[in-house]
C-alpha cells in the first residue's frame, strides 16, 4: 500500500524542481503523467550524464532519476488540440505541478486568479525561481547559480580571488532539489483537506530560509554584511583534507575538539605548543596555518575511514569524503535500504537513490523506471 495511491498528478513542469516533486510523490504511490513536447521531450533528457557518454532522449541519468513511476504523455500544447487534450486530463486531475510564466499558464486554463471557479478542487503547485508574481519579468528565467547568490546561501562558498567566477555551492541543482522538496510537502500538506488551491514555490525563498547563522549575525549586527568571506571566517582550520585514500572533512571549533586532537594524534609537541581554548580564544592565521599544515601533513598517511572512525569515537567531527562508490557500498545506507535496482529499456540495470525519508505503514517504493517518450501518450489520449 502506498501512501498517495489515489491521487493523480500532472506534471506541466520541464526543471529540475518540479520533476523532482514530481518524483517524490510518484515514488510515494501518486499517478503522474508527465507532458512533454513531442520529439524532444523534457528539457533535462538533454543533460548528462549519459549511458555510454551518447545523449539521446532516453539515455540520460539525471531523467532516470528525477522521473520514476511516471508516465510521459508528449502533446503539442502550441496548437489547439494538443490544449484541449491537456484540458481533458485536467478534468480528471488532483495536482498540477509547474514552472512556466504566467501567461503560458492562463493560456492553459490555468490562470491563478480563475482557478477557484473554473477548477474548484484542483491544487495547482508553481515552482518558479523567484515566485510566481515576480516584481520583474526578466527575474522568471534563472539558474540554480542566480538563486544560490540571491538567496544569501552563496554566502557560505566564498572566493578570496576577485577573478574567479562565482562560486555556486554543492552539486548541480541543490537549489532546484531543495525547491522541489519543499514543493512536494506543501502538496501532501494541501491535500489534507481535499481542497483545491494555489501554492506559490519561489527557489529563492527556499534557499533563504536555510540560511542559518549568517542571515542571523548579520540580522544581529554581529557581522559586517560587506565582509568578504575568507578560509579564516569560515571555521579556522577546519576543512578538507586529503588522506591516503581520497579526502576526509575535519570541523574543529571547541577545546574538546582540540583534545581530540591531541589523543588523534598522539600529543605530538607541536599539538602541546598550543593553548588548549586556543580554538575560543586564540584562533589566529599564523595558528590555524600551522595547524591546517601540520594536520594535513599527518592525514596523508591515514586511511579516510579508519581515521573518521577514531576520531568520532573521540568526539571530534571528521567524516570521510564519499565518492558514489563509496555510498553504494556504505553500511549505513545499506541499514536504511537506500538504494533499489530498477531495469531501464534503454540505460539497462541500475541503482537508484530513493526517497530521503520512509513512513513505516505506506513506504516508497520504485515500481517502474522513467518512461521513454512519449510511452503512454497512445494507453493516456488514445
Amino acid at each position: 500500500m502506498t501512501a498517495l495511491r489515489t491521487i493523480r498528478i500532472i506534471e506541466l513542469a520541464e526543471g529540475v524542481a518540479g520533476e523532482y516533486c514530481g518524483k517524490l510523490l510518484a515514488d510515494f504511490g501518486a499517478s503522474v503523467i508527465k507532458i512533454e513536447r513531442p520529439g524532444t521531450g523534457s528539457p533535462t533528457r538533454h543533460m548528462g550524464p549519459f549511458k555510454d557518454d551518447v545523449p539521446g532522449t532516453d539515455t540520460s541519468g539525471l531523467f532516470a532519476y528525477l522521473n520514476t513511476n511516471k508516465k510521459s504523455v508528449t502533446l503539442d500544447l502550441a496548437i489547439e488540440a494538443g490544449v484541449t487534450a491537456l484540458r481533458t486530463l485536467l478534468d480528471h486531475a488532483d495536482v498540477v505541478i509547474d514552472d512556466h510564466d504566467p501567461e503560458w499558464l492562463a493560456a492553459m486554463g490555468l490562470d491563478p486568479r480563475h482557478l477557484a471557479d473554473a477548477r474548484p478542487g484542483l491544487i495547482l503547485c508553481a515552482i518558479t525561481p523567484f515566485g510566481f508574481t515576480a516584481r520583474d519579468s526578466r527575474h522568471r528565467n534563472a539558474t540554480d547559480l542566480t538563486v544560490m547568490h540571491a538567496s544569501g546561501w552563496a554566502y557560505h562558498t566564498p572566493s578570496g580571488e576577485t577573478d574567479r567566477p562565482p562560486l555556486k555551492g554543492a552539486g548541480r541543482f541543490l537549489a532546484s532539489y531543495e525547491a522541489g522538496l519543499e514543493a512536494a510537502m506543501c502538496v501532501a500538506a494541501a491535500l489534507h483537506d481535499g481542497l483545491g488551491r494555489f501554492i506559490d514555490v519561489s527557489a529563492q525563498e527556499v534557499m533563504a530560509s536555510r540560511v542559518d547563522y549568517v542571515l542571523g549575525q548579520m540580522v544581529a549586527g554581529d557581522m559586517d554584511v560587506d565582509a568578504r568571506r575568507t578560509r579564516f571566517d569560515l571555521g579556522g582550520p577546519a576543512g578538507i583534507f586529503p588522506c591516503r585514500q581520497g579526502h576526509a572533512y575535519v570541523w574543529m571549533s571547541a577545546p574538546s575538539h582540540w583534545q581530540a586532537i591531541r589523543q588523534l594524534l598522539g600529543d605530538p609537541d607541536w599539538v602541546r605548543a598550543f593553548p588548549d581554548d586556543w580554538l575560543e580564544r586564540g584562533l589566529t592565521p599564523e595558528r590555524i596555518a600551522e595547524c591546517r599544515t601540520r594536520l594535513g601533513d599527518w592525514l596523508r598517511s591515514q586511511d579516510k575511514d579508519e581515521v573518521s572512525a577514531r576520531a568520532q569515537q573521540r568526539g571530534l567531527t571528521m567524516v570521510p569524503v564519499n565518492d558514489p562508490d563509496d555510498l553504494l557500498r556504505s553500511p549505513q545506507f545499506t541499514h536504511r535500504g537506500f538504494f533499489r535496482e530498477l531495469d531501464h529499456p534503454a540505460l539497462g540495470h541500475a541503482v537508484y537513490p530513493t526517497v530521503p525519508y520512509k513512513l513505516s505503514a505506506t513506504p516508497a517504493h520504485l515500481a517502474a523506471a522513467a518512461p521513454l517518450l512519449g510511452q503512454h501518450t497512445a494507453e493516456t489520449i488514445g
